[in-house]
């Protein structure tokens, strides 16, 4: 049975966008109006205070943990922290777990998915995605998720060669024209691809190739950075986990030194990336790159990492909110739109900080945190 909406009267200072914000809205049977309504019913729960749209996190594993797919009932767990956390708006980057159900799951943040990464065997983290015997598979099946997924495919683009022994290190995993081939099936679907990057040696391929979107990010060159941009290619720096890659380097110590080697390098630089993507305009969005080793609800923690790296705190709550938002297509803050909105006590702009203390949350309307 489901619980009823109960009329919300919100004043203070509201965000709709980067251009637009009002003092005063209210939110009758799930949808937001800026206009007042004439008294009926039930009188309305007062909240006040500073007012964004639902948080976004872009890179983001619901149904998956370091071992691989999850029970049905952890998958809820992982997204109702996420939710209490302000993200409202989750792009699942890569899961093996069919989460297609939670989108009849109301108390739930909205989910947008990308189906399960597609790799080749030994070449990425077993149980997680689909390993191709046969690279030439991969067109027919990057059709095949983007029919699955929700208009993303998510692709590994590269991963340690453990076959060139002590030489192994981060190669592509794909010929350039079958990625080629592979992004344009998915663009036949009306799907966009986005992929694991963070190596320097697969950028050109990507570009090459018409990608919609580099994750991680970590070895996209200077020279390179302009072209990014001007494509419009959205890059998630995913701070949380870089910043895990001296642990990873650790582990390859004796085995694979060039490849630990690099893993410090990237490590080392990785606030001077984000920052030299940022200033040759890349458009960059957050994301948190939960559900493998990193846990869910932590997108504040991620976007005080962007502003350690240099960007503007305002900047990173446009990147976490209403930039992410029309990127996916999950829509502004507009007269009748659905409710999904977050509360502060305090302007996050000055402050992201602010971003770990909502004072409400809000999805379709109903107030559903803390």
């Amino acid at each position: 049975m489901s619980v009823p909406h109960v009329p919300l009267h919100v004043t203070g200072r509201i965000l709709l966008d980067g251009d637009r914000e009002v003092g005063e809205m209210w939110v009758r049977d799930g949808r937001l109006s800026l206009l007042r309504p004439t008294p009926q019913g039930s009188p309305a729960t007062e909240i006040s205070g500073w007012v964004l749209p639902g948080l976004v996190d872009v890179h983001c594993h619901v149904g998956l943990d370091a071992g691989g797919a999850v029970e049905e009932d952890t998958a809820v767990k992982q997204a109702l922290a996420d939710r209490d956390s302000g993200v409202l708006l989750v792009r699942d980057a890569g899961s093996p777990l069919d989460t297609s159900w939670m989108a009849t799951r109301t108390e739930l943040p909205r989910l947008v998915r990308a189906g399960r990464h597609v790799a080749r065997p030994k070449r990425y983290l077993r149980h997680f995605g689909l390993e191709l015997d046969d690279v030439a598979d991969l067109p027919r099946v990057v059709r095949e998720q983007a029919r699955a997924g929700d208009g993303w495919v998510k692709l590994v683009g590269d991963w340690i060669d453990r076959d060139l022994g002590a030489d192994g290190d981060l190669r592509p995993l794909w010929p350039r024209d079958l990625l080629v081939e592979a992004v344009e099936a998915a663009h036949a679907e009306a799907a966009r691809v986005t992929v694991h990057a963070f190596s320097e040696e697969v950028v050109e391929d990507l570009l090459a190739a018409g990608v919609d979107g580099i994750e991680h990010g970590t070895g996209i060159p200077a020279e390179l950075m302009p072209e990014v941009a001007q494509r419009g290619i959205r890059v998630t720096p995913t701070l949380l986990q870089v910043g895990q890659f001296e642990n990873i380097a650790a582990q390859a110590d004796g085995r694979y030194p060039v490849y630990a080697a690099r893993m410090r390098r990237m490590h080392a630089r990785r606030y001077e990336q984000v920052r030299a993507m940022h200033d040759a305009g890349i458009p960059l969005l957050v994301g948190t790159d939960a559900g493998g080793t990193i846990d869910h609800g932590r997108l504040a923690d991620e976007c005080a990492e962007l502003v350690r790296a240099g960007i503007p705190d305002a900047e990173v709550v446009a990147m976490a909110t209403w930039r992410a938002r029309a990127f996916l297509g999950h829509g502004a803050m507009v007269e009748g739109a659905s409710a999904d909105f977050v509360v502060y006590p305090d302007d996050p702009r000055e402050d992201v900080e602010v971003l770990r203390h909502p004072s409400a949350v809000v999805l379709r309307g109903r107030v559903v945190a803390p």
